[in-house]
C-alpha cells in the first residue's frame, strides 16, 4: 500500500477523528509526491467537505486568481498539494469557523511531508499556518505578509482569500500591488520547470 493511502487510513483510525470517520468523512487533503507547491490553510470549509474537494468556494477561486492558474492545473496538474493545518472543517463559531484542532498539523503534516521531496514553495495562509510553520516570527498576519519578502523562496505568507477580507485589501493596497504578482511570477517559474 502506497505511504499516503496508510497515512490515510490511519488519520481516520486516529481517535481523535471517530466522529468524522464515523459519518463517513475522510480527511480532506492532496499530496501527490511530483508537487512542487503546498498550500497550507486553515481547514476545510464546509461547502469543501459536503462536495469533497477542497478550496472549492469563492475564496478558492480567489486563491486561483492569486496564484495565476485554472482550476484544471489546480485541481489535475499534481504539481499542487494541499496540506490544511486540519483536514476535517472544525464547525461554525461565532464568527466564521472554528479555528484548527490543535497538536492535529503538528501529528500528520511532517509524515505527509517527508513522502513530498520536490516542494519548492509553501504558502502559508492565514494565522494558523503563519505560527506553526514560521515559529521565530513575532509579526501578526498583516505584518507577516507585509515582509513576505524575509521569508522567500520557501514560504511565501498571505492573508485568506475569503470574500469576508474585502475591507482588509482595500486597506492594504500593497497586497495585490505587491504581493500579488510575485506570488504569480513565483508559481510560473516553479510550474514552469
Amino acid at each position: 500500500m502506497p505511504i499516503l493511502s496508510q497515512i490515510k487510513n490511519a488519520i481516520m483510525a486516529d481517535p481523535q477523528n471517530r466522529t468524522f470517520t464515523e459519518r463517513g468523512i475522510e480527511p480532506l487533503f492532496a499530496a501527490p509526491t511530483s508537487a512542487r507547491i503546498n498550500i497550507v490553510g486553515q481547514a476545510p470549509g464546509v461547502k469543501a467537505e459536503q462536495t469533497r474537494l477542497y478550496w472549492n468556494d469563492k475564496s478558492g477561486d480567489r486563491l486561483r486568481e492569486w496564484l495565476g492558474v485554472d482550476r484544471e492545473t489546480f485541481y489535475h496538474s499534481d504539481l499542487f498539494a494541499v496540506i490544511p493545518m486540519d483536514f476535517y472543517y472544525p464547525g461554525k463559531g461565532k464568527s466564521g469557523d472554528l479555528p484548527p484542532r490543535k497538536g492535529f498539523a503538528e501529528k500528520w503534516h511532517p509524515q505527509i511531508l517527508a513522502d513530498l521531496p520536490n516542494i519548492e514553495l509553501t504558502i502559508l495562509i492565514g494565522q494558523y499556518a503563519q505560527k506553526y510553520y514560521l515559529p521565530e516570527n513575532t509579526l501578526n498576519v498583516t505584518e507577516t505578509v507585509q515582509n513576505y519578502a524575509k521569508f522567500l523562496p520557501h514560504f511565501l505568507p498571505l492573508v485568506h482569500p475569503s470574500p469576508r477580507n474585502q475591507i482588509w485589501l482595500a486597506k492594504n493596497p500593497w497586497f495585490e500591488q505587491e504581493v500579488v504578482p510575485t506570488l504569480q511570477q513565483r508559481v510560473k517559474t516553479i510550474l514552469a520547470r
